[in-house]
């Protein structure tokens, strides 16, 4: 193969993703506690549950922390 083949192949293969691989997981980990959050919520029993009125909006105010958080952190490269 000549030079320019293959910086080429070496190029396609290193593409340029906005967010790194642990941004990426704590957006996924983020999703999860506010789906957690958002469960811990449901229910048709006492409306006015220390759960439902206290801690479920707490960890959905944590599983957004979480996602600007992924979203504001830098990349290592």
């Amino acid at each position: 193969m000549s030079k320019d083949k293959m910086s080429k192949k070496i190029d396609a293969d290193e593409k340029d993703y906005v967010f790194g691989k642990e941004n990426y997981l704590l957006m996924i980990a983020g999703i999860v506690i506010i789906f957690v959050g958002f469960v811990l919520m449901s229910g048709s029993e006492d409306i006015f549950d220390f759960r439902k009125l206290t801690l479920a909006p707490i960890v959905v105010l944590i599983g957004f922390i979480v996602e600007i958080v992924a979203i504001m952190k830098k990349t290592k490269s």
